[in-house]
């Protein structure tokens, strides 16, 4: 069966994060309820932690060729399912510390290459990336609402059997062929790569990665301790629950019409943008807990990470095609996952002592951002 391209891009983002808002926000729920202690739950979720990020960086870039991007995806969504299904067959802590490394190893992958073959296909199609990605976004939310629904009917068994059934569909939407494949691009004959070195010391990336992992690290605080920060100025669990949404529709909103809103725009103005966004967010977080102000902070959230990750994608997608994949897997694997953990570690200590404080120091985070910007043209060497 042959699926229009953008189609296709949209059930890849749809299928993977439907399962990461399963994994994500529930996968502590089902190791719980296989009897393990909280201590062993930490130390099994850090071991994924640590192999998405090498997954991120090990796996994404051995893809060289854009022409295989396809093909790396569904080898990547076969071996995802596999060792999914090898939570199947124990809950011993050394089987699930093998599973889950293995699972987060091959999983992580997916996003970098994913957007890779967009930026791939921007150059071939008439492609906009923020009305695809959106899929993504509606996805985590129905992924993880619909099996909070089912774990009260079910119990904690119906996390498996949901991943599971999410990462079977991730495959088979994978294995349908794209109207348009994409294409490497023709390269001079015996024309050296560069080496990861010459790329990450070239100036445009290195300003352009450091800018990222500052923006999207300084979610680290949010993403980790706004609900208890919350809970203890006295709002309810569904009115948590209200705030988070209202984060993601305005992250929906903001991708729908990226293209309208920032047809214009280059990477350096959007990340000038992504990083006010986030001095002002954080910044309101530290200084107030009353109800309207958090609905703007909340809104904010369109600003502090889909500006941000449209910027990357427009910078990456701006370079030749052995470069994209590379930056990509970087990308993920610094701002979407080493950066986010190390300053989780960071919070956590700021959190125990300080409190709303932590977010003053997110915002401080950011503000370094305003000045290491890439320059507004960024040309491979």
């Amino acid at each position: 069966m042959v699926l229009q391209s953008t189609r296709w891009l949209a059930l890849s983002y749809f299928t993977y994060f439907f399962s990461y808002g399963i994994y994500l926000p529930f996968w502590s729920v089902w190791l719980k309820g296989e009897g393990l202690e909280p201590d062993v739950i930490g130390i099994l979720l850090g071991a994924g932690l640590v192999a998405r990020f090498l997954g991120s960086l090990l796996i994404a870039p051995r893809v060289k060729d854009p022409a295989n991007l396809v093909t790396a995806l569904r080898i990547l969504a076969l071996l995802t399912l596999a060792f999914a299904v090898g939570f199947c067959f124990g809950n011993a802590w050394g089987w699930l510390m093998l599973v889950i490394a293995g699972f987060n190893l091959f999983f992580s992958p997916l996003v970098p290459l994913t957007d890779a073959l967009a930026g791939t296909w921007q150059k071939q199609i008439t492609l906009d990336y923020g009305r695809v990605r959106l899929w993504g976004s509606l996805a985590f939310v129905i992924g993880s609402a619909l099996t909070g629904q089912l774990v009260a009917v079910w119990g904690h068994h119906a996390i498996l059997y949901c991943l599971l059934a999410s990462l079977l569909a991730m495959l088979l939407g994978m294995l349908l062929k794209p109207t348009v494949m994409p294409q490497g691009e023709t390269r001079v004959q015996n024309q050296p790569q560069r080496s990861w070195r010459e790329l990450l010391t070239e100036g445009p990336v290195w300003r352009f990665l450091l800018c990222v992992t500052l923006l999207q690290g300084a979610h680290a605080g949010y993403y980790s301790f706004a609900s208890i920060y919350w809970q203890e100025a006295g709002y309810s669990a569904a009115a948590i629950g209200y705030f988070w949404s209202l984060g993601v529709v305005a992250e929906v909103i903001i991708f729908a019409s990226s293209s309208l809103l920032f047809r214009r725009w280059n990477a350096r103005n959007l990340l000038l943008l992504s990083a006010c966004c986030g001095v002002a967010r954080w910044g309101l977080m530290g200084a107030t807990t009353d109800l309207g102000w958090l609905l703007l902070v909340q809104i904010l959230h369109c600003g502090t990470f889909t500006v941000c990750h449209l910027a990357a994608m427009r910078f990456i997608s701006a370079r030749s095609g052995p470069d994209v994949i590379r930056l990509q897997a970087v990308y993920s694997g610094l701002a979407l996952g080493g950066g986010i953990a190390v300053m989780t570690v960071i919070a956590g200590f700021l959190f125990e002592h300080w409190q709303g404080g932590v977010f003053w120091v997110m915002a401080a985070l950011v503000l370094p951002a305003l000045f290491i910007r890439p320059p507004a043209v960024s040309v491979a060497r």
